[in-house]
C-alpha cells in the first residue's frame, strides 16, 4: 500500500528559501572561468557574491 505525501506549505517555503539562496549565489558566479574555481578564488567569489545580495 502506498501512501500519498501530505503537502506542508512551510516545509515548502522553507525549500524553496533555500533553492534561491543558491540561485542567487550560482548567477554571481555565470562569468566564472576555469581559473575562478580554483580553491583559493572560490570563497571569493562566494563572499563577493553574498556582499553584492545584501546591498
Amino acid at each position: 500500500m502506498v501512501v500519498p505525501r501530505l503537502f506542508d506549505p512551510a516545509a515548502y517555503r522553507r525549500r524553496t528559501v533555500v533553492e534561491r539562496c543558491f540561485s542567487r549565489l550560482n548567477q554571481g558566479r555565470a562569468p566564472a572561468t576555469r581559473h575562478d574555481k580554483t580553491a583559493t578564488s572560490y570563497p571569493g567569489t562566494i563572499n563577493r557574491a553574498t556582499l553584492l545580495i545584501g546591498l
